[in-house]
């Protein structure tokens, strides 16, 4: 079976290898093709992957190349993890929208949007192209903003596309853990779009366990989530809120953190990874083992100044580990295999949640076969969250309308309706901001 991995020179390419190389079953990926543009960094993954096939018998033979219709013929699954415009690119992002006072977080808010309006032509000529080269293949979506690059692809692709994310996972993960339950056993009942989602409960032998969590607070503020929220605010909302909801709940803090740091996330990750490719320039180096040290130190300052802003210390161990190789390793098994399993995908809603239409895609738990992933209807939201998913879902199918049409007025309207730009104005001058500095939005006008 062929894996086409595309952004093939991303820095975290060797977690899906490494989570292939675990799979020893029949119909199993054994041959991975990256692609990118960049020959350097195809070349510096590779070398990574290289190191980790060593010691594994039948590892999957890996190829690398420029050519993207190369890359997409025969694949049997398109995995993609596309960064338009590079890490450049998001520091770009967080720096004109710092300067307006808001947040440029990379899928949250105007840095969303700016990523957005980059990526979805990238990503719709590619859903074109899978769809010509590549008709049988299923294109699991890791580019961010997941949700919206998904919906866009899915109006070329339709269900045959599935976005992913390891924020849901890991979510679910910490509560199951805390509640002395294993998560392999719990349902999570989680639902929302991308980076905006609630945990409402979990499960056991169809018990719901997350009332007593929450009626505990000892036990409520033991995890990331409980320190980030504080346990008072999680108490009043009933729910568990996905880690992004920070940059809503307490907006003005972390815009405020973010403005004070010496580099924002973009500039750190942009100047650390510059670091890790031009090491392995030198043959000498051990690719493995720079890749492993550059990766524990990425993980351990993920979302640093929110946690700084609630006094929520450093990162628990368990959660330096990632996640979304795994659940894109046990999607294309189900698939691949009719494995069946449940796992939490961004997909089209088909009624799932009854306040949006049939073609937004939306983050729910998903029952998954032969077939491709079911969203499991959900009950509604409670008000305050259905207003904050239908805006930013609005603000979404603006993004889509400006990409498709070129339009700078839809491009405008989608910034100054989201909940967290509070300005006409403000929305004019990102426009202005992120045209001038990003060749890829040459398109509005």
């Amino acid at each position: 079976m062929k894996l086409t991995i595309l952004g093939g020179g991303g820095f975290r390419v060797p977690l899906v290898y490494g989570a292939l190389l675990t799979d020893r079953g029949e119909g199993r990926v054994t041959e991975v093709v990256l692609h990118d543009l960049d020959d350097s960094r195809l070349y510096a993954v590779a070398r990574v992957l290289a190191e980790q096939a060593a010691i594994v018998p039948d590892a999957p033979k890996v190829t690398a190349t420029t050519d993207l219709d190369e890359a997409l013929r025969g694949a049997d699954f398109v995995f993609s993890a596309i960064r338009v415009g590079g890490l450049e690119g998001r520091a770009n992002d967080e720096r004109v929208a710092l300067a307006e006072g808001v947040l440029g977080q990379e899928t949250v808010g105007a840095g969303g949007i700016a990523y957005g309006l980059r990526t979805v032509p990238v990503a719709v000529d590619i859903a074109q192209r899978v769809a010509r080269l590549a008709p049988d293949a299923w294109v699991i979506n890791f580019t961010n903003p997941a949700g919206l690059v998904t919906e866009a692809m899915s109006r070329h692709l339709g269900d045959r596309v599935i976005g992913i994310c390891d924020s849901p996972v890991g979510l679910g993960r910490r509560i199951a853990k805390v509640l002395g339950a294993n998560p392999r056993e719990a349902f999570i009942d989680y639902v929302g779009l991308n980076h905006l989602g609630w945990v409402r409960g979990l499960r056991v032998a169809g018990r719901d366990e997350l009332p007593r969590l929450l009626a505990d607070p000892d036990l409520l503020g033991s995890f990331e989530e409980g320190k980030l929220f504080g346990t008072d605010w999680l108490q009043s909302l009933g729910a568990i809120p996905n880690e992004y909801l920070h940059y809503y709940y307490f907006n003005r803090e972390t815009v405020r953190a973010y403005r004070e740091v010496e580099k924002t996330r973009g500039a750190f990750l942009r100047d650390q990874q510059a670091r890790f490719y031009d090491e392995m320039k030198r043959p000498d180096a051990s690719a493995l083992t720079a890749w492993d040290r550059t990766r524990a130190e990425r993980e351990a300052t993920y979302m640093s100044e929110n946690r700084e802003t609630a006094g929520a210390g450093e990162r628990d161990a368990d959660d330096l580990s990632g996640g979304y190789e795994k659940v894109a390793l046990a999607l294309m098994r189900a698939i691949a295999r009719d494995e069946r399993t449940t796992l939490i995908l961004n997909v089209r809603n088909q009624g799932a949640l009854s306040v949006l239409d049939a073609d937004a895609v939306i983050e729910v738990p998903c029952l998954v076969d032969a077939n491709g992933a079911h969203p499991v209807a959900v009950d509604p939201l409670p008000d305050h969250a259905t207003g904050l998913v239908c805006a930013v879902k609005g603000v979404e199918r603006e993004v889509l309308a400006a990409a498709e049409s070129g339009s700078r007025a839809t491009a405008v309207k989608a910034f100054a309706l989201h909940p967290l730009v509070d300005s006409v104005n403000v929305a004019r001058r990102l426009v202005e901001g992120y045209t001038e500095v990003h060749p890829g939005l040459a398109y509005l006008k």
